[in-house]
């Protein structure tokens, strides 16, 4: 994308019927750390990938408890992210105050939709550049929603937002039929997986990835690097037994060599990231 004359503010639209600002603000959010996040019938899992400026340097947050029964994911400006976070814990606090009952999901989602959308019709403000995933148990069920910059809101069984979320999505799509049945931990492992496809090569090491749970008589709560080192280990051993099972030793080293080749391949893609702004972290 580069700067045109229809970009000045966001209330001014181009020829071709597009708010400019409203898109750079939705490639912000692409352009932030992986947030993912599934659902069953009883329980929402919500995940991300922790990156820091530096070596020297500590990683921002990037879930955030709203509620006992909601919690969210951001992939983009950590600080709008941060600010519209504690806009939804106040609603909920007004609300649980004003009826003595938690907030509905969907209804905060459509009231943080709405904020959203002001922010594209007022050419004295600037949209949020964050895409939240709001994760929440409430009367109806489990719920899963993605709330964009530019006001939409979507509900999914299982999602994926930030750089290099296509590969997440793409083992999500394989595996969505599973999910509503599946049980705690089998979620958490997914979405173990989920963010290892979105390392390139990486090792998954609970201190690059945060882990947050929330399901029927367990409030929302972010897990322990030690229990989410512990899940790890034990997924990375049943994958090593499970993978040479059964298969002839040609068929193994076509495997590792493949598994060679795509290695480099991430190598050859790392430094793309170099180029993101350290509030996009």
């Amino acid at each position: 994308m580069f700067r045109n004359q229809y970009d000045t503010d966001v209330t001014t639209w181009s020829p071709a019927g597009r708010l400019f600002q409203v898109e750079y603000a939705m490639e912000a959010v692409k352009q932030g750390s992986a947030a993912i996040g599934l659902r069953s019938k009883t329980h929402v899992v919500l995940a991300c990938v922790n990156k820091a400026n530096s070596e020297l340097s500590s990683h921002q947050r990037k879930i955030f408890k709203v509620d006992d029964h909601i919690g969210v994911a951001i992939a983009g400006l950590t600080a709008d992210g941060r600010v519209l976070s504690r806009y939804m814990r106040s609603e909920c606090i007004n609300y649980s105050y004003t009826y003595e009952s938690p907030l509905p999901v969907g209804r905060l989602v459509v009231q943080l939709a709405d904020k959203a959308q002001v922010c594209t019709q007022r050419s004295w403000k600037r949209p949020y550049g964050v895409g939240l995933l709001v994760g929440g148990l409430d009367e109806s069920g489990a719920h899963l929603y993605y709330n964009c910059p530019s006001g939409n809101y979507f509900e999914y069984q299982a999602f994926a937002i930030g750089s290099r979320s296509q590969a997440a999505k793409t083992y999500l799509e394989r595996r969505f039929e599973n999910f509503v049945d599946s049980s705690r931990d089998d979620l958490i492992k997914d979405a173990l997986i989920a963010v290892r496809e979105t390392l390139q090569g990486e090792t998954l090491k609970s201190s690059i990835c945060t882990v947050a749970v929330l399901g029927v008589g367990e409030a929302f709560h972010i897990l322990d690097q030690e229990t989410v080192q512990k899940l790890i280990d034990a997924f990375e051993i049943v994958k090593e037994a499970e993978g040479p099972a059964g298969e002839p030793d040609a068929t193994a080293d076509e495997q590792s060599g493949a598994a060679v080749a795509d290695q480099a391949t991430g190598a050859d893609q790392g430094p793309t990231d170099q180029g993101v702004a350290p509030m996009e972290m």
